[in-house]
């Protein structure tokens, strides 16, 4: 979207608010809708996977985390190719309608086959599950990048996030509410109800641009993306921005998978019922979400404009040198939830807007194909980094103190990263309408 003559008119309400412009409520509210429908949609799910990932046993999760980790290196071709040949209105509607025709073969074999086979389909489920959640946020975010310039971004991407923690929220009610009297399977086709419903927020979103904006009119809008099935590593090879995002996104998965293995340990000992597992953590999302709309709509927005890209992009790494360092010195079962709920809020709530902003600068073609690969590939290999490391550190007797301890210098090498990437994306020239920034 092009930057709009300043109006003489006094701002809404709305405008002061969200820091947007009266050329920008539309796209706004209609992002916003969008990422409300996916997320809830994921947040439906997200208990279900938690809980399928437990009842197949703790000890089988770094098989889950290797299984999902192939998963994604398989499904990124395949995306690439859809985004080389499609428009982008045409591969948002067929990623997204994919996998909700995905939700209803699960909820086909989950009311179908016998119950000592849904122990498997709930371990396919699992990987399912965490394949499906990386791409759809990933296609928006990119949609996102795509459709704002980055001083947009920095005003915008905050309150945008709002509509998917909300979906959050209202997805993780829905689940701890209603998981005890329908069942999982009943679930599953809500989800999928609500992915249609981001198809129809994305086309209408996409045509709020046509005919408002330089970048809509010209042929960069939408046209078909191009290149190669395997470009998008080949960006991430050749651009040490993309590989700074790389490892920022590598650092940030690794520290999150060995609380993760702590937050399932903790909840195996303290639920047997799957059902109460699932509530469980539904509740945990719950609050995470909360926590999360509260900063998003009061903080994030005016922390990039106050701060700047790189010291906003330190804030949660600073958060997790500390956590781990009280993990390490003080450890307790409150403590690990406490520092969960913080870390996630925090990541949801500044480090993901701000780490989109990131991507304003670079091509269209990266913008898809290089951050759809940094997003779910690099961010499975993460986990599959800290899925191994954590019993490979247990089983050298290491306890979570000592994991703890090993977490927190990683954290404080993501915090560099952050802070050089920030300067990185300062020292990008301004993009012109209608090309290929570089």
């Amino acid at each position: 979207m092009p930057t709009a003559s300043p109006s003489t008119d006094t701002p809404s309400l709305f405008e002061r608010f969200v820091a947007a412009r009266a050329d920008e409520r539309r796209p706004v509210l209609w992002s916003c809708g969008y990422f409300f429908c996916l997320l809830a949609s994921y947040y439906i799910l997200r208990p279900i996977r938690d809980d399928a990932g437990v009842a197949g046993g703790i000890k089988n999760l770094p098989w889950l985390f290797t299984g999902t980790m192939i998963a994604m290196l398989l499904v990124n071709p395949a995306f690439a190719a859809l985004v080389a040949r499609l428009t982008r209105a045409r591969f948002v509607t067929i990623t997204y309608r994919f996998f909700a025709l995905n939700l209803v073969v699960f909820f086909l074999l989950q009311t179908l086959l016998p119950p000592e086979s849904k122990v498997w389909v709930g371990r396919a489920f699992y990987i399912w599950a965490s394949v499906f959640n990386l791409f759809v946020v990933s296609v928006f975010w990119g949609f996102m990048a795509d459709a704002f310039d980055s001083e947009q971004a920095k005003r915008l991407f905050g309150f945008i996030g709002v509509g998917g923690t909300l979906g959050g929220i209202v997805g993780s009610a829905v689940t701890a509410t209603l998981v005890k009297a329908v069942g999982t399977p009943a679930l599953l086709l809500i989800s999928a109800l609500l992915l249609e419903a981001a198809v129809v927020c994305a086309r209408r979103l996409a045509g709020q641009f046509s005919g408002r904006s330089a970048q809509a009119t010209s042929p960069q809008a939408e046209r078909v993306i191009g290149g190669g099935v395997w470009s998008g590593v080949g960006q991430v090879l050749r651009s040490p921005y993309l590989l700074g995002i790389c490892l920022y996104m590598l650092l940030y998965t690794i520290g999150s998978t060995f609380l993760y293995f702590q937050q399932a340990a903790v909840v195996a000992q303290a639920e047997q019922a799957g059902n109460a597992r699932t509530a469980l953590f539904a509740q945990i999302d719950l609050m995470v979400n909360v926590l999360t709309v509260v900063v998003q709509a009061l903080l994030t927005g005016r922390l990039m404009a106050t701060l700047g890209v790189a010291a906003t992009l330190t804030i949660v790494p600073i958060i997790s040198v500390l956590g781990f360092l009280g993990l390490g010195f003080a450890p307790s079962v409150i403590m690990v939830v406490a520092f969960q709920v913080l870390r996630r809020a925090g990541n949801f709530a500044v480090a993901r807007p701000t780490r989109e902003v990131l991507y304003t600068v670079v091509t269209r073609e990266e913008k898809f194909k290089a951050k759809s690969f940094i997003d779910t590939f690099v961010y499975r290999f993460g986990d599959q980094v800290g899925a191994w490391a954590n019993p490979l550190l247990a089983g050298i007797g290491l306890s979570m103190t000592g994991i703890a301890l090993v977490a927190a210098p990683i954290s404080g090498l993501w915090l560099a990263i952050g802070w050089w990437l920030g300067k990185r994306h300062a020292a990008y020239p301004a993009p012109v309408a209608g090309t290929d920034p570089r």
